[in-house]
């Protein structure tokens, strides 16, 4: 056994077949044209944090707009300020959804060592399977997680941003991410989407009585287990909370595509709001 901490990437085989999904999402991302993001990078003591901001097509009408966060997984970690877009970058580009959802879209980018969420496993060496998942829920946040509440709010001073409509969505490690700024923050959002995602269960009661949440998985997720979003949903349906569960029957970790597929999935989202 090998031990290592904030890790989910497989080794071998898999870690082989990861590596061409990279690659194919990667000239798929080039292919795209990511312009209507604007490009930005937030000044924090700690850290410059890269982020890609779509605003709302039409902000003439003097209203104010919802705003997505949308949270990577471990794949797209960098400091370039594009890869951060590989997946749901192309998604909230849509005309339809840009007219029939008008928000503005918020695409930070976690530095290569750092991560959304605290989190530990160790890594089998002959399956490649993680084990022995922890999530330290820690008094203050990783850095990265600190600086993005800080882009948030800044963001909130200087856009017209309605703050009863703040939502998170996040895939993989950024689902990690979801569950872990829901929890330290549930004053800020109205609800949440992690995809393929986990955390410490324990956290369910400080959001459930404030944070609307969905949590997508497959059922076959050999990175990720299913388990934690199962734990997640029985404990916040315990709390009366309101959350959904989709499990994906077959599908593996790149449970994203099926959730993106989903008829109501920003139709859920949008209908939330703070009280």
């Amino acid at each position: 056994m090998n031990s290592r901490r904030n890790s989910i990437l497989p080794s071998g085989i898999r870690a082989i077949s990861f590596l061409l999904l990279g690659l194919s999402i990667f000239s798929t991302l080039q292919a795209q044209d990511f312009t209507p993001y604007e490009k930005h990078y937030y000044d924090a003591k700690d850290l410059r944090l890269a982020y890609r901001l779509l605003k709302p097509l039409e902000l003439g009408s003097g209203s104010s707009f919802p705003l997505v966060i949308f949270l990577h997984g471990a794949f797209e970690k960098g400091g370039d300020n594009e890869t951060q877009l590989r997946i749901g970058g192309r998604f909230f580009l849509r005309d339809s959804v840009r007219k029939a959802y008008p928000s503005y879209v918020l695409f930070p980018q976690c530095p290569e060592l750092d991560s959304w969420a605290y989190f530990e496993n160790k890594v089998n060496e002959t399956t490649g399977q993680a084990e022995d998942w922890k999530f330290p829920f820690q008094r203050k946040p990783t850095t990265v997680s600190f600086v993005l509440k800080e882009l948030i709010d800044s963001l909130v001073q200087k856009e017209r941003i309605d703050t009863k409509r703040i939502y998170i969505v996040g895939l993989s490690q950024g689902g990690m991410g979801v569950l872990d700024l829901v929890a330290r923050y549930p004053q800020t959002f109205a609800a949440g989407i992690s995809i393929c995602g986990a955390g410490n269960v324990s956290t369910a009661k400080r959001f459930s009585n404030q944070v609307a949440l969905w949590l997508i998985h497959g059922e076959k997720d050999d990175v990720v287990p299913v388990s934690f979003s199962q734990d997640y949903y029985n404990k916040l349906t315990k709390l009366h909370a309101d959350v959904r569960f989709t499990e994906y029957p077959g599908v593996k970790h790149d449970s994203w595509g099926n959730a993106f597929k989903e008829p109501d999935f920003l139709m859920w989202l949008f209908s939330k709001q703070k009280k």
